[in-house]
């Protein structure tokens, strides 16, 4: 199995690569910028807005106990910092501080130029198609905000 461009997988095969190959870039990117693969991540999901901790969880696709672990983690760093719910006193939520806002920035737009690149072989009209398709996948499957666009 080489590099040959008329080399056909089957759907579930590119998709798998393909997510191994993202995964690849963005841990990558995370060890760069300091930080684990599920920091980078977390910090990429509240550069939208600050979430509650069950929210949190549900978009991260995360366990309650895993997800305080990162959160902990991640605030220990100075990254990110619980604060009251205003909607609800018995909650908090988790929200970005300004270090921690400046890294996910670098992070986001570093790893964003990764990935850009990944597809270079393909021309506009191929890079168009390809990002219909997988935004079709995304949406029928109600994937949740982990990356803006």
């Amino acid at each position: 199995m080489g590099n040959s461009s008329d080399e056909s997988m089957s759907v579930v095969t590119a998709l798998v690569r393909a997510s191994f190959l993202v995964d690849a870039v963005y841990a990558k990117s995370s060890r760069e910028h300091g930080l684990t693969p599920q920091q980078g991540q977390l910090l990429c999901v509240l550069m939208g807005q600050p979430y509650g901790m069950s929210e949190l969880g549900g978009v991260l696709g995360l366990a309650k106990s895993s997800l305080t672990g990162l959160v902990d983690r991640t605030e220990r760093r100075g990254l990110v910092r619980r604060e009251p719910d205003p909607q609800d006193a018995r909650a908090v939520r988790v929200t970005l501080t300004t270090e921690g806002d400046k890294l996910a920035e670098e992070f986001y737009n570093e790893t964003c130029r990764r990935v850009e690149l990944l597809p270079a072989s393909l021309d506009e009209a191929d890079r168009t198609r390809l990002a219909d398709l997988l935004s079709r996948v995304v949406l029928d499957n109600e994937v949740p905000m982990v990356f803006l666009d």
